[in-house]
């Protein structure tokens, strides 16, 4: 998320100061160790959550993320590190539809816009965070929210696994961007709160010449603000 959807964290840190919330960084944090432990190297993501559980201490309300794969894995390191520690920082763990969700969110101004939202794996199974994004995206007057064919299903990115079974990965992508170029009308976005999903996604559609962009739930909201002038 750090190198190459630092506009989605900008996005995430305006949102949620709109909707009430102060947001501060935490020196110290590092990679939260979801693609070590999808890949099997349990001791390097067991590392990692040690130095997260240490960074962030015990100062804040709520520790958000804006990405479905860590989040999964953060509000997992209770059963990671088996610490008492571990398990109040898991306990603290929220994606950002959740906070967003829960005050409210304010709406914002008009996006005319055909949205199909893909939920990422690790948000609505591992998480159970389904209503929240949706809620999100329904903060935006003028946005055509739908649930499409398949939105519950893998889109083929899970973690490493487009990197280790490319052909696996991208037959199950065939049957997502299938429904998108049958839905009618055709999106001009799909949402979905996870980079691994955003980048699998987005590559598809890009290779079948398909007009569609793709952005994290959050983006949306924001351009929505930003017209409406809640930045000031």
């Amino acid at each position: 998320m750090d190198t190459l959807f630092t506009h989605v964290h900008d996005a995430t840190r305006r949102t949620l100061e709109a909707n009430g919330y102060a947001v501060r960084e935490v020196s110290g944090q590092v990679c939260c160790g979801a693609l070590h432990e999808h890949a099997g190297d349990r001791a390097a993501a067991s590392a990692l959550a040690a130095e997260n559980v240490r960074a962030f201490g015990d100062g804040a309300d709520f520790i958000v993320v804006n990405s479905a794969g860590c989040g999964a894995l953060l509000k997992d390191y209770g059963h990671l590190l088996g610490s008492d520690a571990a398990a109040a920082f898991g306990a603290k763990v929220r994606d950002v539809a959740e906070l967003l969700a829960a005050a409210g969110p304010r709406r914002g101004g008009a996006l005319e816009l055909e949205v199909a939202y893909d939920a990422p794996c690790h948000l609505q199974h591992a998480q159970r965070v389904q209503d929240a994004p949706l809620a999100v995206l329904g903060a935006v007057p003028g946005l055509r929210l739908r649930l499409l064919p398949g939105s519950d299903r893998c889109c083929g990115s899970a973690g490493v696994y487009a990197v280790l079974r490319p052909d696996m990965a991208r037959a199950v992508l065939n049957a997502k961007l299938e429904s998108f170029a049958a839905a009618e009308p055709m999106p001009q976005v799909v949402a979905t709160g996870n980079p691994g999903c955003l980048m699998q996604i987005g590559a598809g559609l890009a290779a079948a010449a398909l007009p569609i962009g793709v952005a994290h739930p959050v983006e949306l909201l924001d351009e929505s603000y930003r017209r409406a002038g809640m930045y000031g």
